[in-house]
């Protein structure tokens, strides 16, 4: 069990996760995008369902990431072009996005980075955001 002395594993994992990974502020991640880097959001449909999404990203929810984004699996997005295209990932704030990214770059993609505060500094930081549709 963690204590505040103790990190939990689960925070050993992130910072794991996170060693040497390239963490994207909003306004980063967008000329990443321009320049022709894959946004892919991984958040659950519940979360873009509520609060939307970024225009141009590729949603690939976080169970189905690495067989979408590994350019060997015949199972990939057609966006998913080589290993050397450059990848940011969203999640909602920022967590489970370096987590995904370590696994990532496990399958040999060379440039995964993640998105600093998720869809919820996108947002914040005024990034165009499409909103969800009304029910």
């Amino acid at each position: 069990m963690s204590t505040p002395d103790t990190p939990s594993r689960v925070d050993l994992a992130l910072a794991r996760a996170r060693d040497g990974l390239e963490r994207l502020s909003p306004e980063r991640a967008a000329a990443a995008r321009d320049a022709g880097a894959l946004l892919v959001d991984i958040r659950y449909a519940a979360l873009r369902e509520r609060d939307g999404t970024i225009p141009g990203a590729l949603v690939v929810e976080r169970n189905e990431l690495e067989w979408r984004l590994d350019p060997t699996c015949p199972h990939r997005s057609p966006e998913a072009t080589g290993p050397g295209r450059p990848v940011v990932l969203v999640c909602a704030e920022g967590y489970a996005s370096s987590l995904a990214a370590r696994s990532l770059r496990s399958l040999g993609l060379e440039h995964v980075a993640d998105l600093d505060g998720g869809f919820r500094a996108w947002r914040a930081a005024g990034l165009p955001v499409t909103p969800p549709e009304p029910p």
